[in-house]
């Protein structure tokens, strides 16, 4: 017995040096996160603000049951004004409703024999559905629905105004993209095309009236504010 205690002593010192001439042990790999691509989702309510630029594309009048149609690009001016929506996106489609309204300073006048005679979009607006596809942070669109448009034509001379207002209601189409540059703030260009239906002017002095009705070009751009948090980018 002390003879086989003696022996794994006398192994212990080889077994110790043996120890220290290995080599430390591997550690793992450390695990670093990797963070996700940042995931955009239109779904929401949102306001905003718009402005820009428009000009008409055809006048028509219609007289004792006759219309004559001119293409004319003479009433022109800017516009600026308010926008308010819901977005709802499934996948990659983006489906919505957008009312929008605008004061407008698109005018023409002209002056003849003394009289001026003024016509003037006073404001316009529209409400109009959406469908549209999103590519992450970028929406591309296309609208279209109703329109509506506050008309004033009036004739100045020899001291006298005569002036006289008129609701038009008509259509719209158009399209634009929309760019979501910081979490829930988003900036849009637009064009778009509308048409406004004849209505009869100066029916105390003209039997049945005179009837006129327009369409025009405008091109806009605007931002809007997104609410909620499904607009954020998580990651």
């Amino acid at each position: 017995m002390r003879f086989r205690i003696a022996a794994l002593a006398a192994l212990l010192p080889c077994t110790t040096v043996l120890a220290a001439d290995l080599p430390p042990a591997a550690r793992a790999p450390a695990i670093v996160p990797v963070a996700a691509a940042p995931v955009y989702d239109w779904t929401g309510f949102y306001v905003g603000a718009m402005g820009g630029y428009g000009w008409s594309n055809q006048v028509r009048e219609t007289v004792g049951g006759l219309t004559a149609t001119a293409n004319t690009s003479d009433i022109k001016g800017g516009f600026a004004g308010g926008t308010a929506g819901y977005n709802f996106q499934s996948g990659p489609a983006v489906f919505g409703v957008e009312v929008d309204g605008a004061w407008s300073g698109m005018t023409f006048s002209e002056a003849d024999l003394g009289i001026t005679l003024a016509e003037k979009i006073q404001a316009f607006g529209s409400v109009t559905g959406r469908l549209g596809w999103a590519a992450s942070s970028l929406l591309l669109y296309v609208k279209g629905g109703y329109a509506w448009a506050d008309n004033q034509i009036s004739a100045t001379g020899f001291g006298v105004t005569l002036s006289e207002s008129h609701f038009h209601s008509g259509w719209t189409i158009g399209g634009g993209l929309e760019y979501l540059f910081v979490p829930n703030w988003s900036a849009k260009v637009e064009y778009m095309y509308a048409d406004y239906g004849n209505v009869a002017y100066l029916t105390s002095f003209v039997p049945g009236g005179i009837g006129f009705g327009f369409t025009t070009h405008t091109v806009k751009a605007g931002i809007n504010y997104h609410f909620g948090g499904p607009i954020v980018a998580r990651y």
